[in-house]
């Protein structure tokens, strides 16, 4: 009998549906991959399976486990996901309870499943996932992307389910830390028996992790079997569009030979926790050693690293966001000091946050919010506004008539393209661009990165790229900067760097990358 059976699950929202007929079977100790563009349905299937759906969504067709239907009553449920089903949520920072400290919020969830503190304690489940003790005592806003997402992955770890969802598990982690959280998985389902649901854009990760796969395509199902059937040798023309669009054919324009220096950092450091009267933040924490780089006009520089090395750290100091301890700032020659960033030039700086959902308002809908910065371009009149917003509505994939929507009423990926549209909007000399397409499907990806090189040629942009992807960073990069700790520990061309890594971090993260499609799954 299998441990989750779906039969034709439909989820409508309205006269619309979301899904039509969906099936699924899983056993015991399957790892099994649902993959498809944003929108397709992955996450609504997911929340379906643990009776999440949002308020208004008609379901039909049936979910079992073990046999039984999900139970119609909340609390029931509400036990079933504390002790049978467990979930990791795409984005960490809105599912974290930004009051609470995180270590707190894990044992809240070791306690929902029943457990005793000392069968598996805090500092075990955050050893599990790579973080250290020291972890627990700090809030979600004072961790990394990737450290939020491992510590979702411990909470949902923590009641020991006999089900794991996985939403996008390792979109926001390095690569030396997603090895090895798909190894911890690979492990853990062969340890416990436990049952694997894993909903990826990275489609190396699925065929690494999964021996099963489906695949969606708005909300119906396209093709479904083996990882090696499906992904090795596809039979539906949309799943062999996925495939070819895993690997990064970028465009890039030429490069001129010599151009002016656009950005300049000279020796900067930050320190938190300066100055704090409690114990325990008496010795400031160092985010960053005497940082120094210059990026010329026109060029892409790529920012590498682990997380929590300090690259997010950097780029909000580029962008006015945040201010340096120590060092000194120049656009085009003329200095700025973090936050105090002038008005004149805060419209040439744009950032696009890692965390789309986390940088929009859920009160305005994404028209207002996309075309907010453009207060910044007081000389553009309605015309040229609208027209200037329907431009990168558009250039991203998205349609107009969606800007009256508010962020919830959109996938992941879709808000991710929203967030690139509002940084581009003002036309910015230098875009900041913090993992850009970590949250976009791979049919998207290559379009997004295409367009990135098309309006640097057009415009003369010029980018900091931050990415744990280094497929994407060889197609877009002229020069790579690889940080550890705070500090820059090597630097130089795309092709010396990743094809002959001299400092030990770099060759980690280069034999950390997942093999190619077709070259087998992890080892349990």
């Amino acid at each position: 009998m299998p441990l989750l059976e779906v039969q034709n699950l439909s989820i409508g929202f309205g006269d619309s549906r979301a899904i039509q007929d969906v099936s699924l079977a899983l056993e015991a100790g399957d790892r099994f991959g649902i993959i498809g563009e944003s929108g397709s349905g992955k996450t609504l299937t997911a929340l379906a399976i643990t009776g999440l759906l949002p308020i208004g969504a008609s379901l039909t067709g049936e979910i079992r486990i073990d046999g039984h239907p999900l139970p119609a009553n909340e609390r029931a449920m509400a036990r079933l996901r504390g002790k049978r089903i467990g979930m990791v949520f795409q984005e960490p920072m809105t599912a974290l309870n930004p009051l609470m400290r995180v270590g707190r919020q894990i044992a809240e969830a070791v306690e929902l499943g029943g457990l005793h503190l000392g069968a598996a304690t805090i500092n075990e489940l955050l050893a599990e996932v790579g973080l250290a003790p020291e972890h627990g005592r700090r809030f979600p806003h004072q961790l990394s992307g990737g450290q939020r997402q491992r510590v979702m992955i411990a909470m949902a770890l923590a009641s020991q389910p006999d089900l794991l969802i996985a939403d996008e598990p390792t979109s926001a982690l390095d690569l030396v830390t997603q090895r090895t959280v798909l190894d911890l998985l690979a492990q853990i389902c062969a340890r416990r028996r436990m049952t694997l649901l894993f909903i990826s854009h990275d489609l190396k990760a699925v065929a690494a992790l999964c021996s099963r796969v489906l695949v969606l395509h708005r909300g119906r199902m396209v093709e479904s079997g083996s990882t090696e059937q499906v992904l090795g040798a596809p039979a539906q023309d949309y799943t062999r569009r996925l495939v070819a669009a895993s690997r990064f054919d970028v465009a890039a324009p030429p490069r001129p030979p010599s151009t002016p220096t656009l950005l300049e950092l000279e020796q900067i450091s930050r320190d938190y926790g300066a100055g704090a009267p409690w114990p325990w933040r008496r010795k400031p924490l160092r985010a960053l050693h005497d940082v120094s780089f210059t990026v010329q006009e026109g060029q892409c520089l790529a920012l590498v690293g682990p997380s929590g090395c300090g690259k997010t750290t950097l780029a909000r100091i580029i962008a006015g966001l945040d201010d340096a301890s120590a060092g000194a700032l120049r656009l085009a020659g003329q200095a700025y000091h973090g936050r105090d960033l002038p008005r004149t030039m805060r419209a040439d700086i744009s950032l696009v946050f890692q965390d789309p959902f986390g940088s929009f308002d859920p009160r305005l809908p994404m028209g207002q919010s996309v075309a907010e910065p453009l207060r910044l371009r007081p000389g553009l009149g309605l015309a040229q506004r609208t027209e200037r917003l329907h431009e990168v509505i558009t250039a991203v994939g998205l349609s107009p008539d969606m800007l009256g929507r508010y962020p919830h009423e959109f996938s992941g990926g879709q808000r991710q393209r929203l967030a690139i549209a509002r940084a581009l909007v003002t036309r910015p000399r230098l875009l900041v661009l913090d993992e850009p397409v970590s949250a976009l499907d791979v049919s998207v990806r290559g379009e997004v990165l295409n367009l990135l090189a098309r309006l640097q040629a057009e415009f003369g942009l010029t980018y900091l790229l931050i990415s744990h992807d280094l497929d994407m960073v060889r197609a877009m990069a002229d020069r790579v900067m690889v940080m550890e700790a705070g500090r820059i520990v090597e630097q130089g061309a795309p092709q010396a760097i990743l094809d002959h890594p001299q400092h030990r971090l770099t060759q980690a993260l280069v034999a950390a990358r997942l093999p190619e499609l077709g070259a087998g799954r992890l080892r349990a």
